[in-house]
Order: structure tokens, then sequence, then C-alpha cells
């Protein structure tokens, strides 16, 4: 007999022979609107069971990759700041040991954690933003620390010319003022992807998928839906496009279990998250 531990399946190797290393951050202290995104993590562990390791769409599968899960991070839910800490201190482990670090959120705050430490591993790194929200935002109620302003607060990190944001259709006037000044949007659409790839070329992408992408009729279970998204083959082909260029790490979120009780919506956070983890590592070897 052995320990049962739960991980998202087929990515069970040991830690020291792994190339990718997922770990869950269930944090949503910081939600706007409706809350749940905590959940997110282990239910996507859960139901990845449902799916299959094998992709028919890459033709490829997670058995032929060492994947390791290490699971969630145990977070204060009262604290954003000591939150992200412990996200970076997390990430900075994986990095510091050669690996690429892959985050399941939680609320999309807890990009900051990782991106801060792949950002001083990799200091020319570009953003790849997919999202329904700008996350534009200085602050929210007061607070600077938010969901709604975490690609501002990469953006006080890494200054203009390398956040790529698309399927854009949410947000303050000011935030959309500020993006045409200080970021490369592309709102409601993914139009231009692959020209930006191309043009970001070998240079390193951390890239952060919050779930709202998705148009609510394809994935009602996030805490923020907004109608007029992209579709699940759309953001199954955008995956393989971004990933083509050089992935240093990633993300993806908000995505709140109990706000779709069909259970179609982790379905899909599933496999959209086997997608990026084949999409990665095909690249790189």
């Amino acid at each position: 007999m052995t320990q049962n531990i739960e991980t998202f399946i087929g990515c069970d190797s040991s830690y020291d022979e792994a190339e990718l290393v997922l770990f869950g951050a269930p944090f949503d202290s910081t939600t706007s609107f409706r809350p749940g995104a905590r959940f997110g993590p282990s239910a996507i562990r859960h139901e990845s069971f449902g799916i299959e390791t094998y992709s028919p769409y890459q033709d490829d599968d997670l058995t032929d990759y060492k994947v390791f899960d290490s699971g969630d991070i145990e977070l204060c839910f009262g604290s954003a700041e000591s939150a992200l800490a412990d996200i970076s201190a997390r990430t900075a482990e994986i990095l510091s040991d050669g690996k690429l670090p892959l985050l399941i959120g939680g609320e999309h705050l807890v990009t900051l954690g990782i991106f801060r430490e792949v950002q001083k591993k990799h200091p020319d790194v570009h953003i790849i933003h997919f999202d329904a929200h700008c996350d534009l935002r200085d602050d929210y109620l007061g607070a600077k620390l938010s969901h709604a302003c975490v690609i501002r607060r990469c953006h006080d990190i890494i200054g203009d010319g390398r956040i790529h944001q698309f399927c854009i259709r949410s947000g303050e006037r000011e935030e959309f003022r500020f993006a045409e000044k200080h970021t490369d949007m592309h709102k409601f659409t993914l139009d231009g992807l692959a020209e930006t790839i191309a043009e970001i070329g070998d240079k390193p992408i951390y890239f952060t998928i919050d779930l709202d992408c998705l148009d609510p009729a394809y994935f009602c279970g996030t805490g923020t839906p907004e109608a007029g998204g992209i579709s699940f083959p759309q953001m199954l082909e955008a995956i393989q496009t971004v990933c083509s260029g050089n992935i240093v790490g990633a993300d993806i979120n908000e995505l709140a279990p109990m706000l779709d009780t069909s259970g179609a919506s982790t379905a899909i956070a599933c496999k959209t998250l086997r997608e990026l983890i084949l999409a990665i590592l095909k690249n790189k070897r």
C-alpha cells in the first residue's frame, strides 16, 4: 500500500526528475464579485481523472513527460501580501532547481507572486495575458493588491512594451486609457496573437490565463463572468500558438467550481491545463 495523494492526472513524477512543477494557490480574498476560486486547484486535481492523459489535439500524452504536482500551498487568507510571499517562495525554489513553474489559482492576484520571481530570473520577460478584464486598476476600493490590479502591479515591475493582452472586454475607462499608452491590448479577440509571438521571438514569455476569457456560454464557473468571450477550440489553438514561444512560467486561474454545479467549467479547466502542460513541454523538447 502507498499513501493516497491526489495529483493532476499523469503528473506524478518525482520532483528530482520533473521538467515542470505544478503547484496550487487556493486564494480568493480580494475577489470583487463572487468568491470560490480558492477551491479551483483542488477541484481541477480531483476532476482531472475524468479526462485522459492523451491529447488528440496535439497527439501527445502527459505520461511522455516528467511533471511533478507539489500540491496546494497553505496560504493566509487574511493577508494578500503574506499569500504572495509564500507563492514567491515556492516559485523561487522551483526556479532555483532549474524547473519550470506552473501555478493553478485561485484568483488572478496569485499571478503576482509567481511573476515576481520569474522576472528576477528573466529580467527581459514578456507577459501574454488572456482575460475578460483589463486588471489594470491602480487600486480597487483603496487596495493596491487586488485581482482587479494584478496586471498593473506587473507593469510596475517591467514597464511599457512587454505586456500583451488578449480577449479584454471589460474594465474602467481609465484602464483602457492606461492600456493605450502602456500595454499592447487586443480587445475582444485573439487577433494579432501569432504576430505578437513572432515579434517576441526567443525572449522569455510568462503566460497567464484567466479562464473568464472564455465566453460564459462555455465557462460559467467563474467569479466575474463577461459575455462575449472566446470559444474552447479557440483557446486550445491559442495555447499552442503562445507555447511555440519561450515559455518560462505560467498560470491558470479563476475557476470557481461551485458556481457551475454541472461540473462543465471544471472539466474545461482540466482539459485546458492538460493542453497547456503538453504545449509547453512539447516545445521545450
